[in-house]
Parts: structure tokens; sequence; C-alpha cells
């Protein structure tokens, strides 16, 4: 027994022994020759005030470092630092005298004459060097201020050094950042060389991440010539050569291809290889590339057209939308892709952490365009109705007296109206591709939705299928153009059957002063009050109009204000509310009645003047029989003093 124990305890001293050294070093250890287990046992044998255990002489003497104190360690670790940052960075030293300049020229409470001795110190720093140090984070930013605020003689030193190395700065992530700021403060001449030193370089540079940001920038800037010479080398080989064939006067390619006699193979081949690697990488928010594929669809034949659809339709699309050449490819896909390329267009409109893009496109003058010819084409309600139309409830206020986010709202009440959408808007949502729409019906395969929203057994079915060949599964994604719908049940659906109309309404009664006031709500407050295009509203919501009757009337039956206590003007009196009043009592005689009996019965000489007279002398205009023999009798009085005056054009047979 005893023995045994003693066992143990020597198991437990020789773990105990080795767990330190265990912990020194987890390197393996290399096998000793007999020269060196002797010099490790002399070792292990000095007395403590010799030398350090563990340590052999090739490292030398450390007394130094070893009494060092924490502070003096940090200031050495520095040192060590600075001087391996200099051995790697040529201009090291230079980028730390500038940064020091840096800090007090981009100070606020700086004077100007101060920040421009700064400014010319740090420019006579970089003179020769300027090409070398505008790639670094440091050193672009000062040039960027310094740019910001030199002299113009200054700046044109500037232009001098980096215009020759434009291009590789072009690709450089911090160098960009200085040629935008170069080219803002360019003057003509300055502006025309550095678009010239792009000739031949655009397509590369549209395929980089960096350099793409350069080419839009100039493009943003540049003439409309100079916009042409960007594009046209995008076209074709031959535009790209020859510089001459640019000046054409032609900017459509279908009309340069015609103008010039250019094969038209050869545009599709060359423009088709320079926007394949641009869909590929993404890069796609710059409007030189939205007119490029704009132009492009014009052009493609249906198998080219219909790659370019099925790749942008997704979350790509949504970054264009912000454009006028961007929102009309939306609407060219919308229109012409499948219903399966519809959907996941709708659905990248709200994203993985319910974040929703609903909201931002439909304030935006482009993208609620892209909105309205969604709710124009897409079969698939219920997935709308999920999607946007829920998202455009949570704010419906904002967006009724917006200018562009009642755009939308306009489009299920009044489809297609010249009254709300411009010459502009209209042709945009009637835009086509000519290869797609020429494609023969024959060929054409189900692939929309029922009334109901649910997509076809046949349509489940291709969703799981991940391997078609590439050419029979492109011309199969784009055979629905348009929409099978019947476009007044699609209305009925997202407007009415959606609860969309209903808290509409609920919102023109809460705030119908301030939307009749709006220069853009009030066309709203009115679409709704006459119950929209066709009467879609009227069958199903005509106690929630008569509520707005009610409330409409309620306001302007309040008593007119003297003329000391006026901080607003009565409905009656104001601008765009009287002309929206006097359409309704036009166009709804249901309105007409019950403004008439609740606010202007017996008080129509008071209001026989400015404004609201065109509103009592809309009660004899209208068509309505009953309307004007209610207003008859009072009115008649004020037509024979002369108060109210009633064209003979206007007056009713």
């Amino acid at each position: 027994m005893s023995s045994k124990g003693l066992k143990s305890t020597k198991r437990k001293d020789s773990g105990s022994s080795e767990k330190p050294n265990a912990l020194k070093s987890k390197k393996p250890k290399l096998a000793l020759s007999n020269s060196d287990k002797k010099q490790e046992h002399t070792t292990q044998n000095q007395k403590p005030g010799g030398q350090q255990h563990g340590k052999p002489k090739a490292f030398g003497n450390n007394d130094k470092s070893v009494n060092l104190s924490k502070k003096e360690r940090r200031v050495q670790a520095k040192e060590l630092t600075e001087a391996r940052k200099k051995r790697r960075k040529p201009h090291y030293t230079l980028e730390q005298e500038l940064a020091t300049l840096w800090e007090k020229m981009r100070r606020r409470d700086i004077g100007k004459e101060d920040r421009l001795k700064l400014i010319s110190e740090a420019l006579q720093k970089m003179k020769g060097k300027m090409h070398e140090i505008a790639g670094s984070h440091v050193s672009s930013r000062v040039l960027q201020t310094c740019l910001k605020y030199c002299s113009q003689a200054e700046k044109e030193a500037v232009f001098k050094e980096l215009h020759p190395h434009f291009l590789s700065l072009a690709s450089n992530t911090y160098a960009v950042h200085v040629l935008k700021k170069m080219l803002d403060g360019a003057s003509k001449q300055q502006l025309s060389a550095c678009i010239s030193s792009l000739r031949g370089h655009v397509a590369p540079l549209l395929r980089h991440m960096v350099g793409s940001v350069v080419v839009e920038h100039a493009y943003h800037l540049g003439n409309a010539a100079q916009k042409q010479e960007l594009l046209g080398e995008l076209y074709s080989t031959e535009l790209q050569l020859f510089k001459d064939l640019n000046s054409t006067s032609e900017k459509r390619v279908v009309d340069i291809i015609a103008k010039l006699g250019l094969q038209k193979g050869s545009v599709i081949r060359h423009m088709t290889a320079i926007i394949q690697p641009i869909l590929e990488k993404g890069i796609v928010d710059h409007t030189i590339t939205h007119k490029l594929l704009i132009e492009y669809m014009t052009v493609a034949d249906k198998t080219s057209a219909a790659f370019v659809i099925q790749q942008l339709s997704g979350p790509l699309l949504i970054r264009m939308v912000h454009t006028r050449d961007g929102s009309r490819l939306a609407m060219l896909c919308v229109k012409h892709g499948s219903a399966k390329e519809r959907k996941k267009i709708i659905k990248a409109m709200k994203t993985d952490d319910q974040k929703s893009h609903v909201g931002s496109m439909a304030s935006d003058q482009y993208g609620s365009m892209v909105l309205a010819c969604i709710f124009s084409i897409v079969d698939d309600t219920k997935l709308v109705t999920k999607i946007i139309v829920r998202e455009l409830e949570a704010n419906l206020k904002d967006l009724v007296i917006g200018k562009n986010g009642r755009r939308p709202l306009l489009q299920l009440l009044h489809p297609n109206s010249s009254r709300y959408f411009s010459h502009d808007d209209l042709a945009s949502l009637d835009l086509s591709v000519p290869s797609l729409c020429l494609m023969d019906k024959s060929e054409t395969v189900s692939e929309t939705k029922d009334s109901d929203g649910k997509e076809s057994a046949e349509e489940e079915k291709d969703e799981q299928e991940d391997t078609v060949t590439e050419q029979s599964g492109l011309e199969e994604n784009v055979t629905v153009a348009g929409s099978k719908k019947d476009p007044l049940l699609r209305r009925q659906e997202l407007l009415v059957k959606s609860g969309l109309a209903e808290r509409l309404i609920d919102v023109c009664v809460e705030n119908a002063e301030e939307f009749l006031k709006s220069n853009f709500g009030k066309e709203v407050i009115y679409e709704v009050a006459v119950g929209g295009c066709d009467g879609i509203l009227l069958p199903t919501l005509s106690e929630k109009l008569s509520e707005l009757y009610e409330a409409i009337s309620s306001v302007a039956a309040e008593p007119k204000p003297e003329e000391s206590e006026k901080s607003s003007q009565h409905i009656l009196e104001d601008f765009h509310s009287s002309r929206t009043i006097r359409r309704l009592v036009l166009d709804s005689p249901t309105f007409a009645s019950i403004l008439f009996k609740k606010a202007l019965s017996g008080k129509c000489r008071s209001w026989a003047q400015g404004h609201c007279s065109r509103i009592l002398a809309a009660f004899l205009e209208t068509q309505d029989l009953q309307v004007r023999e209610m207003a008859k009798e009072e009115l008649k009085v004020l037509v024979d003093e002369g108060a109210i005056k009633i064209p003979e054009t206007k007056k009713p047979e």
C-alpha cells in the first residue's frame, strides 16, 4: 500500500514540474545533442546572480528593456512601429506633416487668409509627388480640402500634375475622391480634357467598382455632346475608334445605326460584351449605365432582351428606379417579365430585415411611376397588397399631399389621366421592347395568376425546376407582355377589397381642410369624393363617402372670419380649395346637395364675391336638375343683380 502511495506522489510531482514549462512555450522541442545538453546543464546550475535563465547569449543583454517602466516600453514600441512604417511607406514623413496641416486648415473657426497660407504650404510640400500620394487615405483628404479652398492658379497647378495620371488614379479607392473634387472645380477646357482622356477606356472603367464612379461623375458634369461622346463608345467599335462619327446629331442608337449604316448584329454583340459583366458584378447605380441599358433594349433581339430582364429582376432593379431611364427600364421589366420575375421584383422591395423600399419609391419622382406601373399590370393582387399597399396605408397622409406620393393613388383612382400625369409619364407607361412585342402569340406560355392571387399548379412546378436550357428558359420568361386580368377587376381588388379605399376616405375625413387647400392633396380628395373613375368606390363605400361630404360641408359651414382675425383663408375663399369644391358641385350631385343645405343655404349673398362666387355659379351650371332647382330660388336674385355671372356657354340646356 505504501509503495502505491509513493508512486502516485511521484507522478503528481512530475506533472506539477512539467506544467510551468508547458505554459512557457507550445513549440515542439528539438532533440538536443551531447554538447547542447552540457550547455543546458551548465546554465541550469548557474547562481542567481548570473545570467538570466532560459536566455541564450544570442539574444544579447536585455537588462535595459527589462528595467524600463510601462510608459517607456510604450514609447519604445511606438518608435519601432514608426520605423516600420517609414520603411514600408516612402512618403510616410510627408503624410504626417500633411495630416498636421490638414487638422488646422479644415477647422471652421480659422480665418480665410490663414487657411490659404496652410493650403499653399501643403501644396508646396506635395509638389511633384501628388500623383504618388493621392492614393493614400490621409493625403487624398488633404488634397480634397486644398482643391476646395485653394485659388484658381493653384487648382490649375494641381490639375496639370494629376491629369497625366488620370486613368491610373481613376481605379484607386481613395484617389477617386480627389478626381471628383478636381472635376467639380474644373474649367470647361479642363473638363473636356478629362473626358477626352477617358476615350477608349469607358467600358473597362464601367466594369470597375471604383472607376465607374469617375465615369459617372464626368458624364453628369458634361454637356450633351460630351455625354454622347462617352455613350457612343459603348454603342459600337466604330464610334470608339473614330471620334468624328460621334458628332452626329442622332442620340438614339437606332437612329445612329440607320444614319451611319452600321451592322445591327455587330452593335448588339459589342453592347452585350459590355453589359454582361456590368450586370454580373451588379454595378448598376449609375445614370450612364441606365441609359446604355434602355438603348440596348431598343435594338436587342428577344433572347438578349430576355437575358437583361432575367438579370435585373430582383434587388438590382430596386437600385435603379431613382433615375428617368432606370425607372423606364424597371417598367419594361414589369411589363415584359414573367409572373416569376414580377414576383421577384415586388418581393425585392422588402428586404430580409423587414425594411421596405416602398415608402422611398413612392416619394421619388421616378420610383412612384414604377409603383403606378405595377398597379396597372401585375395580376397577383394579393402579393401587391401584402408588399406595397400595406406600406402605403401606413403613410397615407404624407403621400396624399406629396407631389410624387399621390401618383400611385391617382393611378388606382383614375388610371392614365392626362390631368395628373405628364406627357412624359404617360409615354413611360406605354413603353415596350420591340423584339418582345413582335413575339408570336403561339409561343406564349401562360404564367399569370388567377384573380385570387394564387399561382397555378403548373407555375408552382416550374418554380421547383432548377435546371432548364438557357435559351428556352429566357424566351419563356418574357412571354407575358402586359396583363391578362380585367383592369377594372384588378383596381377593385387593389383599392376596394384590400381596404385601401376605406382607409383613404378616413384620412380624407380627418384632414379635409388641409387636403383641399393643398396643391396636390386636392386632386386625391376630389377623386375620392366623386368615387373614382368608373365610380369604382360608389357601390361599396357610399356611406363612407357621405361622411366625407359631411366633413367638407362642416368645414365650409364655419363662419366667415373677420379681416382682423384672418390667420388662414376659409376653404370657400382659398384658391385651391374653392376650385376643387366647384368641381365637386358640378360632378357630384350628392355632395352639392349636402354642401348647399349645410353651409350655403340662406348665406349666399355674403359669399357672392371672390373665389366663392364661382362655387355659387356652379350650382346653376350643373347638369343635375334637382341641384339647380334647390339653389335656383336664392341664387336667381344674385344673378339678376350681377353679383354672380354665368357664361352663356356654361348655362345648362
